[in-house]
């Protein structure tokens, strides 16, 4: 057997081609094939002999070749899975197959498997076949299971063998996931291809915890059916908690039943700016929303991919729909309001909520309210960019804080962040936000996104506080990817390297501290970005970097051969469909045949 990771051999090659001959019912055209592919192998392995001939991305943990033929997927083959809580992986697998490689497969669950794993126990004679795995030299097919073994959430076993098919062991049922999108990682890049999957065994496991995507969908709204598009391109990355930024200036988002009047005011605007800020102001009327029955439509589309929904209700700054909606709110109520027409308001427009009892009210409703329609552990709460100067400038503020003994408005901002977090704390949740809560002191408890410099995050480290890093510079996606691309967006750059080579867990850090980082995120900030086909553009191909990042050991990563990877991996982007920058193919002096 042999270690993938550090070399490779002709036999490899060979063993594909080999398998070829299976599917291949001209012997003469096998001929012809084999020898043609012979010559290529040989003339072309010494410059590929150092690098790893799977296109995996994330980098797994282990991956051993070994010796044997290869394994054709053929049509109908069957996948059966352990329990019925696996069906979603195998659904998964199976669409995936059907719908970009047209290669249909037959879903079996636990009542079929066990029929026929009976069948080949009495057929073999054995008493000690495992209670999970089929009896090996009788089985061609897929087998899902999990281990439930209480090892590391999200690990896996991938073992493929033509004796005895494809066989994914998850250390519990996120780790059958996760093993599914690894083979679908072994799969052809084109419908039409055979696929041929080399006898390996390959071992995983995710670094970090957390390993987030961010989308905002306020200054540009997107249906439920992008979201759940949005979430595969997630889940075919192994990335597993989904940032909702669902309110700002410019709209709320989300239904609330407790105060309908959120939606029917504060999610429309009159129009925006064109370019980039301060741009041009064009009238166009916008808005859009989603339902509790969307809500829980996405909740669910997400479970089955294992991928947690966070949503986001932003205070106390960045509340211009609020004010829309409740000019009464504002330390300024006799002021007209309405939802921001523009962007980069920070310390422009009085975006502030007013220290007031029936502001306080309002927020125990509607977190209230979000934490009984999401069911995950992590409520946001923003607090980002929060304009003192709105505070500093009214009367009433000024008495609250002298009657409520808060020395200045960091403090006021940190009373804000504490009341809220009661109120998700009494419904079992815990409270994540921007790393600017940390200004005026919070709980232990809290969970602060690093979106600042990382030296914040590091603080927030050092204070006690899980933590986890969205640095903009590193995970920004909204920012070009070149200086020189034409779309509108923050100028930048930020490549493709630099996200990959984001060093999350800064060396400065103890190892208790070091155990205190959550994971990352990439964010997409939708001001310059209102087309789904400008979502894809910005988010590919430094999705990809970013998940490698996030789940691979640090000592797997290795740019060049991320690099090498990437030229199949836009193969795949293809055939999802997905749109995407090709900078790469320039910064990185690499020539595209397609």
């Amino acid at each position: 057997m042999q270690m993938i990771n550090q070399s490779s051999s002709p036999n490899f090659f060979l063993k594909v081609y080999i398998c070829s001959y299976k599917s291949i019912q001209s012997s003469s055209m096998f001929i012809k094939l084999f020898m043609t592919a012979t010559l290529l192998t040989l003339t072309s392995f010494s410059a590929q002999s150092q690098q790893n001939f799977l296109n995996i991305i994330p980098e797994p943990a282990e991956v051993v070749l070994k010796e044997g033929s290869c394994l054709q997927i053929v049509p109908n083959m069957p996948v059966y899975v352990s329990e019925s809580s696996l069906a979603s992986s195998a659904d998964f697998l199976t669409d995936y197959l059907d719908r970009y490689l047209g290669i249909p497969l037959k879903k079996e669950f636990p009542r079929d498997m066990k029929t026929r794993k009976k069948r080949a126990s009495n057929k073999l004679n054995s008493a000690d076949m495992k209670s999970t795995i089929l009896a090996e030299d009788t089985f061609r097919g897929i087998v899902l299971s999990s281990m439930n073994n209480g090892k590391i959430s999200g690990g896996y076993r991938l073992r493929i063998s033509p004796s005895s098919g494809i066989h994914i062991e998850g250390n519990d049922e996120a780790g059958v996931f996760y093993g599914v999108q690894t083979l679908i990682q072994l799969l052809p890049m084109r419908a039409g291809i055979i696929p041929l999957l080399p006898t390996l065994e390959i071992n995983d496991y995710p670094r970090f915890s957390y390993r987030g995507m961010h989308l905002d969908v306020v200054r540009h709204f997107f249906p439920v059916a992008y979201i759940k598009k949005y979430l595969d391109y997630m889940a075919l990355h192994k990335l597993n908690y989904f940032h909702w930024h669902l309110t700002d200036d410019q709209g709320w988002r989300i239904e609330m039943k407790c105060r309908p009047e959120l939606t029917r005011n504060g999610s429309v605007r009159e129009g925006e700016i064109l370019g980039l800020y301060p741009g041009t102001y064009q009238p166009l009327p916008y808005g859009g929303y989603y339902t509790h029955e969307d809500v829980r439509e996405i909740l669910k589309y997400a479970a089955d991919r294992h991928i947690n929904v966070i949503p986001e209700i932003d205070i106390p700054g960045h509340c211009m729909a609020v004010l829309a909606t409740y000019p009464q709110f504002s330390t300024t109520p006799d002021e007209p309001k309405k939802t921001a027409l523009t962007w980069g308001i920070f310390n422009k427009f009085n975006n502030v909520l007013a220290p007031k009892p029936e502001v306080f009210d309002f927020l125990k409703d509607v977190f209230s309210e979000l934490c009984d329609l999401f069911p995950g552990q992590y409520i946001h709460v923003g607090g980002d960019e929060c304009a003192k100067r709105w505070w500093q400038e009214s009367e009433q503020t000024q008495q609250f804080m002298h009657d409520h003994n808060l020395k200045d408005e960091k403090a006021l901002q940190s009373y804000f962040i504490h009341f809220v977090q009661k109120v998700v704390n009494k419904k079992g949740k815990t409270l994540i936000g921007w790393d600017e809560i940390l200004e005026g002191g919070i709980s232990e408890d809290c969970v602060v996104m690093n979106w600042r410099r990382p030296d914040y995050g590091v603080k927030a480290l050092k204070t006690g506080h899980h933590t986890i890093f969205t640095c903009s510079a590193w995970s920004y996606f909204n920012i070009k990817e070149t200086r020189t691309q034409s779309e509108v967006g923050p100028r930048g750059p930020l490549s493709l390297e630099k996200v990959y080579n984001f060093q999350l867990v800064p060396d400065s850090l103890t190892d208790s501290q070091k155990q205190l980082v959550l994971g990352g995120q990439g964010c997409l900030w939708t001001e310059y970005v209102p087309t789904t086909w400008k979502v894809e553009f910005s988010i590919f191909p430094r999705l990809s970097a970013l998940a490698e990042n996030l789940w691979s050991p640090s000592n797997k990563k290795d740019w060049t051969n991320f690099s090498r990877k990437m030229v199949a991996q836009f193969d795949r982007y293809d055939l999802w469909g997905a749109r995407y920058s090709d900078a790469f193919f320039t910064t990185e002096d690499v020539e595209r045949k397609r």
